[in-house]
Parts: structure tokens; C-alpha cells; sequence
């Protein structure tokens, strides 16, 4: 894996490079080519049949409901937000945005165990879009706010001194200007929600991640689990389709921002609990219930030491092998697309991104198809377990090195070669050293995932492996909230190592660029 001299005067791909990144890329495949197979093996007839079930259209709409409302709230909510942050002068402004960000770091099936824990009796639909939602704003409440504080204010001066009202001013001349921001932010949470498998789980909302489950697990229903899985699929593929469609072309302009005012005390309040709504849902709520559960007698008594560490061991131990397989799969698709635009580079890495779009149970239910036909030796296997972080979180990698390597200027890396380097020496002494904070960051983010990642582990994890998060949602579901709570503490500060580490190197890099 290379960027060898003279790059900028190539117009095609190393062959070595393109064949290493389209093999890591065909990985994303496997998955849904075989779960296709699984699901027309009856034929044209039993599939139709299997899609046009009562049961299987009650789960896809009660998908496409909680998914659409979901998004619909969260781009209303984190619009408003980003508006009051960047807009506005609050109160300590550093805290309230810190908090803004907060419930990324919390996994929805936790947040689902924090309100359980003070109000069992939840389930249904209006828990799960407000789980959801709370958890998700933050996905466009950032991206917004930093296009709303890099635009121009100008458009919008003009429009208000024509005589505009404020809300035909902003649709006229600021909306263009983040529309973009605010739909792939939107394009986030609504994958995020079809995809969404413990939340619901525990709220007890059935949806087309319940039904797949519950179709393997209860009575092994093979033709109708890859139905609902390709049902989901298509699903998450034509959110990627609209949003793409409703993006068009980004408004950029060169110009000074509006100056930020200073909010009235009589709409302060009114400010901060639009702003921080979602944290106090997603963060506090939970944090307190978790709090009282895990200091109880129940929790202490439920405890068992040898199962706990070992769960604290695997989750650790998966987290840090798969995210440095991610990243080995990532690198030769970031290397190549950083450097070369053709046609054969974009159609790779779109291929590679396609884990983007593909929910943690699809891919786990696929791969058991594809291990009991293909592969038995690997059922159930940490290497099956280890393949299916591989294709879901390598996008998150690949974004990030991309960037990183795309940064290092060709011309050092043509001086490299003429000192006599060879492409992989030029790539170890150069590339990879400068884009290293990049590559970390996205490693980083892939291990963050994987900590946190639940239905694709409960379906291909060895019988004897127990991670936090399989040990939180088995609990949950029996109701043993006071023996769920080590458990979810523990995977609040495991998975707040990585984290902190992704927010030095960022620090650091933004020091070194100054």
C-alpha cells in the first residue's frame, strides 16, 4: 500500500494497491450477496409470499414510523439547537456544548435500562422515539452548528432589511446554506433507527430488527429472517437514496458571519431546555437510575466477580484486536481513494462504505447463514465475530485515514523517492507518520463501536464469550435490573477510554496545525 512518487502524474491506480482495496472492499459484500441467496432460494413465489405476510409489513411500518419521526424530531430539535449555539451568547457556553455532544457516547439500550429502572412499565412506541431521539439530535445538532458558524450572514442581513420576516429569511438565505450539514446529520439518524436493535428490544416495540431476531432465535425461520433483513437493507439504502437527492448542490459563500446576539433573559430558560433536552434525557435520567441500581443490595448480591471480569476482558480484548483488523481492512481503500478519483477508486470505496448502511443484525444474521453453509468450521467463531465488525465499521475508518493521507502533500512524498526510498519505505517513513493522528482517530472510533456493539455480537459470539453489552441486554430483558447495573457502569467507563483518547489527539492536532 502506496503513494509512490510521481502520483500526481499517474492517471490510473499502483495494480497492487487497486487489488488490495478491492479485496478489502468485496468484505462489505459477503454479507448481502448471501443473504440474498438465502431469501429467493424458495424461489419467486415463496418470497413474495414471505414479503406480502400481514406480520411482515406491520413490522416494516412500525420500522418506517418510529425511523421517520425519529428523524423528523431530531432534524427540528437539532436544527433549533445548533440555531441557540451559534446564534446566541448562553451561559457557559463550553459546558452547555460539551453536554450537547454527551449523549453520542451513551448507547441507546442503556439509556432504554436507565428508564426502565425508574419506570418498568415502559414499552411501546412513544418510549422508543423518545429513547431514540435524545440519543440521536447530537448527530445534527454538531454538523449544523459548525456550517452555521462558517456561512455567510450576509444573504440574510439583506433579506430581513427587505422587509422579510425571520422565518422567511432564514428558508430564503440561511437554509441553503446548511441544508447539507442538516441532512447528512439526518441521513445519520435515520439509519441509526432502522438499525436500532436493543432500544427497542427492551421497550418491547416490534420492528423489523425485533422480527428478525425473533424469527432466528424463536423458531430458526430462515426464508423469513433474510426477507425481513432484505426488507431492512432496502430500507436503509433509500434513506442513503433521498438524502443524496435531497442534499443538492452545497451554497457556499466567502463572507462575514452574523454577530452573535445576547439572548433576552425572559427566553433563556426556554433556550437551554431546548438545548439541552436531549443530554438531560440521554445522559442524566439514566446516569441517576444507573446510579441508585448499582449501589442497591440487588446489584451487589447479584454480582458474580469471574463473570463480570471476564466480560470487562472480552469487551476490552475484542475492542482492541477489531479495531486494529478494521483498520487493516480500511488503509488500502483510504490510501487509494485519497490519491485517485477514477472510476474504479470511487466505485471501490462506495463498496466499501456500504457497511454504512447495513444494520448490526443484518450482518450477523447473514453471516450465520453464510458460516453454517460455507464455512461451518468458522460458526460461531471469534473469527466470524471479529469479520462482522470488519464489514459495519469500517467506514467509520476509512473516512478518517482518508483524510488523513489526502493532507500529506505528493511533493514529499516524490522528495522520498528520490532520496532513494522504496514505496513502502516512502509510505512508513512519510504518509503514514503524518497521517498518523488521522488513521489513530478512526481506529479509535472503530473501537468505540465495537464496545458498544449489540445484536451482532449476540448472534455470532462464541457460547462462552460475554461482552458488557450482551451481559446488559441479557439482563435487562429478564427484568434483573439490579444485576444489569454493574455491567452498564462498566461500559460507561470502558468505552470512555478510547473516547478521551480520541479527544487528545484531537487536541494535539489542532495545536500542531496552529
Amino acid at each position: 500500500m502506496t503513494t509512490t512518487a510521481g502520483v500526481g502524474e499517474r492517471t490510473r491506480p499502483p495494480l497492487l494497491l487497486a487489488a488490495a482495496a478491492a479485496l478489502a472492499a468485496s468484505a462489505s459484500l459477503i454479507p448481502v450477496v448471501y443473504l440474498a441467496v438465502r431469501a429467493v432460494e424458495a424461489g419467486t413465489e415463496g418470497f413474495v409470499a414471505t414479503l406480502l405476510r400481514p406480520r411482515v409489513l406491520e413490522l416494516a411500518l412500525n420500522s418506517v414510523a418510529l425511523a421517520a419521526s425519529v428523524t423528523a424530531t431530531c432534524l427540528v430539535l437539532g436544527v433549533a439547537s445548533a440555531w441557540l449555539l451559534s446564534r446566541w451568547r448562553l451561559p457557559a457556553e463550553r459546558t452547555i456544548l460539551l453536554l450537547s455532544a454527551l449523549p453520542l457516547a451513551v448507547p441507546s439500550y442503556l439509556v432504554a435500562y436507565g428508564w426502565l429502572v425508574w419506570s418498568p412499565g415502559l414499552n411501546g412506541f412513544w418510549p422508543s422515539w423518545a429513547v431514540l431521539t435524545a440519543v440521536c439530535v447530537p448527530y445534527v445538532t454538531l454538523p449544523v452548528a459548525a456550517a452555521w458558524r462558517g456561512s455567510s450572514g450576509d444573504l440574510e442581513a439583506v433579506a430581513r432589511t427587505l422587509g422579510r420576516g425571520p422565518i422567511r429569511s432564514f428558508f430564503s438565505a440561511t437554509w441553503p446554506q446548511v441544508r447539507g450539514a442538516a441532512l447528512a446529520g439526518s441521513l445519520l439518524v435515520g439509519l441509526y433507527s432502522l438499525a436500532e436493535f436493543g432500544a427497542v428490544s427492551m421497550l418491547r416495540f416490534e420492528t423489523l430488527t425485533w422480527g428478525i431476531n425473533a424469527s432466528y432465535s424463536a423458531s430458526f425461520d430462515r426464508q423469513q429472517a433474510a426477507v425481513l433483513a432484505l426488507v431492512l437493507v432496502a430500507l436503509a439504502l433509500i434513506v442513503v437514496w433521498a438524502e443524496r437527492r435531497a442534499r443538492g448542490q452545497a451554497v457556499t459563500r466567502v463572507a462575514r458571519p452574523l454577530p452573535r446576539g445576547v439572548m433576552p433573559r425572559r427566553w433563556l430558560w426556554a433556550a437551554l431546555a431546548v438545548v439541552l433536552a436531549a443530554p438531560v434525557v440521554s445522559v442524566t435520567v439514566p446516569v441517576l437510575g444507573l446510579g441508585v441500581r448499582l449501589f442497591s443490595a440487588e446489584s451487589i448480591r447479584a454480582l458474580d466477580l469471574p463473570r463480570f471480569a471476564s466480560a470487562v476482558g472480552a469487551t476490552l480484548g475484542l475492542a482492541v484486536v477489531g479495531s486494529l483488523l478494521v483498520l487493516v481492512f480500511a488503509l488500502p481503500i483510504a490510501a487509494l481513494t485519497a490519491r485517485y478519483r477514477d472510476r474504479l477508486s470511487r466505485g471501490i470505496e462506495g463498496i466499501g462504505y456500504l457497511g454504512h448502511a447495513l444494520p448490526g443484525i443484518v450482518v450477523g444474521l447473514s453471516l450465520v447463514f453464510f458460516g453454517l453453509a460455507v464455512v461451518p468450521w468458522a460458526y460461531q467463531s471469534l473469527l466470524m465475530l471479529l469479520f462482522a465488525y470488519v464489514v459495519l465499521f469500517m467506514p467509520r475508518a476509512i473516512g478518517s485515514a482518508r483524510s488523513g493521507i489526502a493532507a500529506v502533500a505528493p511533493a514529499l512524498i516524490d522528495v522520498s523517492r528520490t532520496l532513494g526510498d522504496t514505496p513502502a519505505a516512502s509510505w512508513r517513513r512519510v504518509t503514514a507518520r503524518l497521517a498518523a493522528p488521522n488513521i489513530a482517530i478512526g481506529c479509535l472510533l472503530a473501537a468505540i463501536a465495537i464496545m458498544k456493539e449489540l445484536p451482532a455480537t449476540l448472534l455470532l459470539r462464541p457460547t462462552s464469550v460475554h461482552t458488557l453489552a450482551t451481559e446488559l441486554w441479557t439482563r435487562t430483558a429478564a427484568a434483573e435490573y439490579g444485576g444489569a447495573a454493574p455491567y452498564a457502569a462498566a461500559l460507561l467507563l470502558v468505552a470512555s477510554v478510547p473516547a478521551v483518547l480520541l479527544s487528545t489527539i484531537r487536541s494535539t492536532a489542532r495545536e500542531d496545525e496552529s
